[in-house]
């Protein structure tokens, strides 16, 4: 099947930010064709938004669930077929259940839901449904985070002793909720965003990274959880002792008010063999270390590098490839897998390769678990999913 797969989006319409990442990430590698949306809450605005993007005015909705009922009026070969969900961490939930139930498959933005016992059930609703969704940790989709993974799969560096992740940016470092700015409104309103701000938001970026890359899964945690800014409703910042499944401990730090700060996610893992460094500013590049020889710098576009690398590249080595094309190759992945079972064929491990439902649950898992250990007095917790 090499047609286009119908898309369909909720949210990301006039003054969103997300919804336009998204629509470039599902047209870098022209295998969606947007077909419908509910971009707005506003129905005037969702309206305006379609009009924007050259949809026909009879496949903009006034609502996600008017998209829904109309959209299986339709001739199969009309129908859109995947949902991309781009609104805030409080409207998730439904129109992922509506989605999933009605024979789409779902693209959403992370954190997957509302609360951990949503997830729950859109994973109880996700296997049921026989559709597959893909969750945007944008991070996982750069080439050399994907070697990282592979390098550690492979056993390079021996058993993982010890894990450090950090996701600083600054741009919360004041009170810009009260000026009007609709992300801070959002993401540090906890009727919006939950019981989580800064932790929700990036914290769960670092966390599955972390997860990702190493293969392997937080037992244990201590979190020291805080709101600087004052009149501030959620957390701004944070720092969490991880314990892993096999033995080893790392450290978590996720921070809304590091002034000056932009996206610098950055991470660090040893093993008994080797260790190795990666960060979001210098994406293009992969640092292997070595106790016995010197460090090997590893860069994107190279013949030596693994599959997973190569698959998700797409420019000769020295040319840049950022966060857009990290975004598009979930996208991507997430459409040669659904292509492949349309033909009843087995999806290759390249394009099986992106954040899914478990990583949905396992991120809402921390978020709560992190929370709680922040409020309590005890030391450590367990990690409860």
């Amino acid at each position: 099947m090499n047609r286009k797969l119908r898309l369909g989006m909720i949210g990301g319409g006039q003054g969103a930010f997300i919804g336009a990442v998204h629509r470039i990430a599902a047209q870098i590698d022209g295998h969606y064709e947007l077909v419908c949306g509910a971009f707005s809450s506003d129905a005037e605005r969702s309206r305006l938004s379609g009009m924007e993007l050259g949809l026909a005015e009879n496949r903009v909705y006034r609502s996600y669930q008017e998209l829904f009922e109309k959209e299986q009026q339709l001739p199969e070969n009309q129908r859109v077929e995947v949902i991309s969900i781009v609104t805030p961490n409080h409207l998730h939930f439904e129109p992922a259940k509506l989605a999933l139930r009605g024979g789409f498959h779902v693209i959403l933005d992370k954190p997957m839901t509302f609360s951990l016992d949503e997830a729950r059930q859109l994973k109880e609703i996700e296997e049921q449904s026989g559709k597959k969704l893909c969750l945007t940790h944008t991070y996982t989709g750069y080439p050399m985070v994907k070697e990282a993974k592979q390098l550690i799969a492979e056993g390079k560096l021996g058993n993982i002793r010890k894990v450090y992740v950090e996701y600083p940016q600054g741009w919360l470092n004041k009170l810009e909720e009260a000026s009007g700015n609709k992300q801070a409104s959002w993401r540090t309103n906890p009727a919006e965003s939950g019981i989580a701000g800064a932790m929700g938001d990036i914290g769960t970026h670092a966390f599955n990274l972390a997860e990702y890359i190493t293969g392997l899964q937080v037992t244990k945690l201590n979190a020291d959880i805080n709101t600087v800014v004052e009149g501030r409703l959620l957390d701004d910042d944070g720092s969490v002792l991880l314990k892993f499944d096999n033995g080893a401990s790392g450290v978590l730090f996720a921070t809304q008010i590091a002034a000056g700060e932009e996206n610098n996610v950055r991470i660090r893992i040893y093993g008994e063999k080797g260790g190795l460094e990666w960060q979001q500013n210098d994406a293009n590049t992969l640092t292997v270390k070595w106790p016995d020889r010197p460090s090997e710098i590893l860069r994107t576009g190279s013949g030596y590098l693994s599959s997973f690398a190569k698959h998700n590249t797409r420019t000769p080595a020295g040319h840049p490839e950022g966060y857009l094309e990290a975004f598009a190759n979930l996208y991507r992945n997430f459409a040669l897998t659904i292509k492949a079972l349309l033909n009843n064929e087995k999806p290759t491990d390249e394009s099986l390769d992106f954040p899914g439902i478990t990583e949905g649950v396992r991120g809402m898992a921390f978020i709560e678990n992190v929370i709680a250990s922040g409020q309590s007095d005890k030391k450590w917790i367990d990690f409860t999913v």
